[in-house]
């Protein structure tokens, strides 16, 4: 009767090194969230200190932990406990995941990699941050790293379509984004009850876009997709000066009066120095479900003639479609619960033909 060999600390531990936070997306080794682990035998207990106590993906954790070290050879039962990082502890964490860096945007600096589409309208209404959770969920379905601010304090409505209903983390004072079909989320909407109102005057605005830039865990993605409120107020103010580099996204219906007030949207951005890529037009028709025969419901061609008024190209023309406005309820974006639907398709290549027209840009930049 042979024995099995007992396992090897040093292998549980390389185990151990392939665990990622499900939150910062680091090996928990490197982060410093394994503490001494023990073997008896064939029983491995491993420690594990938690960014903060009441981390919500406590469970997801431990379950990666265990499902980690019980592949190892020679270990048959695996024992996680959990606790949490001292006050020194994630102060050191916040540290090394910030660099030491001061308070700064980081999505202003030469050096940054990060496309930045701000999407805007100029009235509410017409579908803008369907289309932004869209657009960012088809980016990440295509292998790049995202980030989704909302920044529509007043009108949060991200949290919802991307079905997340739990708090941000805290480590430190360093805020870690919500991760939702594989985008990562910041919203005052995890910060604040569902149904509170946000009641803030204009420094206020100013101080809580800062913290969602400057004091969040973006962690350099590829692109972040901000969803910008309606109008032309304070907040696309903030953005302005906190995002120098975004490229606007003009979101319209056919109407010839959105098309105008969209306008606004892009006068303002040329105030402000920001670059219009282009234009989406929204609910440009409706396929009727029993026949499949396409109606235009809103008069006008307010997509094509605002992309020509500005001079830059018509991304694409988006049907409306219920489901779309069923899935974000359910908190599933329609290019993830439908993704041959109409409006899927139509969104999909919207996010195609965004990325070719930001090519050129990023490009000169780099």
């Amino acid at each position: 009767m042979t024995t099995a060999p007992a396992p090897a600390l040093d292998e549980v531990l390389r185990a151990l090194d392939e665990v990622e936070d499900p939150e910062l997306r680091r090996p928990i080794t490197a982060l410093g969230m394994v503490g001494d682990v023990a073997l008896d035998g064939g029983r491995a207990t491993v420690p594990i200190k938690l960014t903060v106590a009441g981390c919500p993906l406590k469970a997801e954790i431990q379950r990666r932990v265990a499902q980690a070290v019980s592949a190892v050879p020679g270990i048959e039962t695996v024992h996680v406990t959990m606790d949490a990082m001292t006050d020194q502890e994630r102060t050191g964490l916040r540290s090394g995941l910030s660099g030491g860096l001061a308070r700064t945007s980081p999505f202003a600096s030469d050096d940054s990699g990060t496309v930045v589409v701000a999407i805007a309208s100029g009235k509410g209404g017409v579908g803008k941050s369907s289309i932004a959770a869209n657009l960012a969920v088809i980016l990440a379905g295509g292998g790049h790293s995202v980030g989704l601010l909302d920044a529509d304090v007043y009108g949060y409505s991200i949290p919802r379509m991307m079905g997340v209903t739990r708090r941000a983390v805290m480590v430190d004072d360093l805020m870690m984004p919500v991760d939702a079909h594989g985008v990562r989320l910041m919203s005052v909407g995890f910060l604040t009850a569902e149904d509170s109102p946000v009641i803030w005057r204009g420094p206020m605005l100013h101080k809580a876009l800062t913290n969602f830039v400057s004091d969040t865990y973006w962690d350099e993605p590829d692109f972040l997709v901000v969803d910008l409120p309606p109008g032309t107020g304070d907040v696309s103010l903030s953005v302005a000066q906190l995002l120098p580099k975004a490229a606007m996204v003009v979101v319209t219906t056919p109407q010839l009066a959105a098309q105008r007030v969209a306008r606004r949207a892009a006068a303002m951005a040329e105030r402000v120095d920001l670059a219009v890529a282009g234009v989406i037009e929204n609910m440009s028709w409706f396929v009727a479900p029993d026949t499949g025969n396409a109606y235009e419901v809103f008069p006008g061609d307010g997509g094509e003639s605002l992309s020509r008024e500005l001079g830059v190209p018509l991304l694409g023309r988006i049907p409306l479609e219920p489901a779309v406005a069923d899935a974000g309820d359910l908190g599933t974006p329609i290019v993830t619960s439908h993704p041959t639907s109409p409006a899927a398709r139509a969104l999909t290549a919207c996010a195609a033909a965004l990325v070719n027209a930001l090519r050129p840009r990023a490009a000169a930049e780099g």
